[in-house]
Formats: C-alpha cells, sequence, structure tokens
C-alpha cells in the first residue's frame, strides 16, 4: 500500500477503474471483477456518477449502483476500500456550484450504498462557477463527514494552479490529487504542463487511460485480427503512429524479461514515474482483471524504464 499524496488514505498500486460497471460489464460480471481485485489485495475504486449514462437505456449512476450493490452484500470490506467518485457532469447536478456539489454527493453516497466518499473528483473544470464556491462546497463535505479528500481531474495546469493557490491563501480545502490522462503513448500535456505543477505542490497523480483504451495491452498489432472491443477503434488508431511498433516491441521485451503481461508493464511504467500514486485500468471481465494484477508487485529497473520511455510514440 502507499499513501495518497496526503490525504491520509493507503492505495493499492492498481486503482480498479469502473466506467466499464453497467456498460460492457452487467452486474454479475461486475461483481465477480470486484471479488477478484479485492480478493488480490486492491482497495481503489474510481468511479464517477456519470458511468454510464451513454448507454442507451442508462440515465447514469449505474457504476456506482453496481459498487453500491457489491458493497451492501460485503459490509466488512468497506472500510478497507478507498472509493473514489467523481461529479459535475450529471443531470441534474451538473457544475461545480455548491448546489451542483452537494445535491450530487448525496446521489453518489446513496447509489454507493455508503457514508463516506474517501476521494471525491471535481471531474472536469466549470469555469462558470468560482473556484471559491468549489472548494467551500466541498469544505462543507469534509466537515459533515461525507468526503474525506478531495482530488481534480481534467484541470489544465493555470486552472490547478489557481485553485491550488486560493486554497492556500483562503484557507479553502485543498486538492490533494489530480487525475489526468497519461500513458506511453498520452505523455504531453501531463509532461509539460501539469508534472511540474504537481511536484511544486506535493501533489500525487492517478492517471486514467492507462493502457491507452486497450492498445498497451498488446493485443493491437499491425495486421493482427480484430478485437472485439468498444474501444477497438481508439485503441487501434494508435498503429497509426509514428513510433508504434516501436513501443510494442520495448513492451514485449520487458514482458518476456519479467514472464508477465506488456499490459502489466505499461502500467508499472507510469506507476513509476515520479508522483504517481497509481495508474486507474479497467476490466470488464476477471480474465481481463488477471492481465494487470501483476503490476502490484512488478519492479522495472532503471534501464527497461529508460527503453520504455525512450521508445514511447512521438
Amino acid at each position: 500500500m502507499t499513501q495518497l499524496g496526503s490525504s491520509g488514505l493507503d492505495v493499492s498500486a492498481l486503482c480498479l477503474g469502473t466506467n466499464v460497471f453497467g456498460w460492457t460489464a452487467d452486474e454479475t460480471t461486475s461483481h465477480a471483477v470486484l471479488d477478484a481485485y479485492v480478493a488480490s489485495g486492491g482497495n481503489f475504486l474510481d468511479t464517477a456518477d456519470v458511468y454510464s449514462a451513454w448507454v442507451d437505456g442508462n440515465a447514469g449512476g449505474e457504476s456506482e449502483a453496481i459498487i453500491g450493490s457489491w458493497i451492501a452484500k460485503n459490509p466488512d470490506k468497506r472500510d478497507d476500500l478507498v472509493v473514489a467518485t467523481k461529479c459535475s457532469q450529471l443531470a441534474p447536478n451538473k457544475g461545480l456550484g455548491r448546489d451542483a456539489i452537494l445535491g450530487a454527493a448525496d446521489a453518489s453516497l446513496k447509489r454507493l450504498r455508503t457514508d463516506r466518499i474517501d476521494l471525491y473528483w471535481a471531474h472536469y473544470d466549470d469555469a462558470d462557477t468560482p473556484l471559491e464556491e468549489t472548494l467551500a462546497a466541498f469544505g462543507e463535505l469534509i466537515v459533515a463527514g461525507k468526503v474525506r479528500a478531495i482530488g481534480a481531474s481534467n484541470y489544465s495546469a493555470p486552472r490547478l494552479a489557481e485553485a491550488l493557490a486560493l486554497a492556500d491563501r483562503e484557507g479553502l480545502p485543498k486538492y490533494v490529487a489530480l487525475q489526468p490522462e497519461y500513458n506511453l503513448v498520452e505523455r504531453e500535456e501531463y509532461e509539460s504542463t501539469l508534472a511540474p505543477l504537481v511536484a511544486e505542490h506535493e501533489l500525487t497523480a492517478v492517471p486514467y487511460y492507462g493502457l491507452a483504451h486497450g492498445f498497451l495491452t498488446g493485443k493491437y498489432r499491425p495486421g493482427g485480427p480484430a478485437v472485439d472491443s468498444p474501444r477497438a477503434r481508439g485503441a487501434a488508431a494508435y498503429l497509426e503512429q509514428p513510433g508504434a511498433v516501436a513501443v510494442l516491441e520495448a513492451l514485449d521485451a520487458v514482458a518476456a524479461a519479467h514472464d508477465t503481461t506488456v499490459a502489466a508493464v505499461a502500467l508499472a511504467w507510469i506507476a513509476a514515474q515520479p508522483h504517481v500514486t497509481a495508474p486507474i485500468a479497467s476490466a470488464r471481465t476477471v480474465a481481463q482483471l488477471r492481465d494487470l494484477l501483476p503490476v502490484d508487485d512488478l519492479q522495472l529497473t532503471a534501464g527497461e524504464i529508460e527503453r520504455l520511455t525512450t521508445a514511447t510514440v512521438a
């Protein structure tokens, strides 16, 4: 376990993304994935109120509700979990105004069947709401015991810097974590603008799309067979970028050296980056989860990290 920044929360090396729950994984399958993840020692779940509103017939909140039904079946496991969810994107509580945040939190708590959210993310920035109002609303939730720590997801460096400075100046709750898109083939924005800010303020990063829509699992190869997945088009698109084959070759070599999976190596590279606590990756089956779990014990050498870093897509 590693402490999540200054939050006081101890989390496992892999954060299980649950955006697939209620989308490509039904409740029974999702519960099986949760059973296997927790049995392996995992404790860090990432969801959002808007998951999975994009599916026909869904209204949002499906992922949270599935996690909630699992917690109801396993109440003795709740205190071992770090449950992270997000607000700002699901009607009627859209945006980061006070009423939206308080309403979204209560709705998430009800679906999750729990009395607190361990890490509450502002899912997307809301330029129309003063940052002071947003942070003060999070503060109300913290004082009420409904939220333990807060984080910023998908914030630009200037807006994150502004929020952190405001929190320090006005004594408001401060974001302790950042959730950016970051992986071996999507590096530029995080490394050039956000990573320096994370280091300066001693935040922690919990990157999403750790496997680049599945591309970094190694299932997508030049001339290879088609993969049956809702994310196949996005993953396969990376093959069109310069250096894609070099990335796969480097992953293959490191995975072979450790007798492990390509996916675990891709996640271990993220975990080895400064100020990263845990990468997020999702699994829609227990079999997919098994490919991710070796990251818990996988230690890459400095040479292997360098090889992967220099092989990345330009």
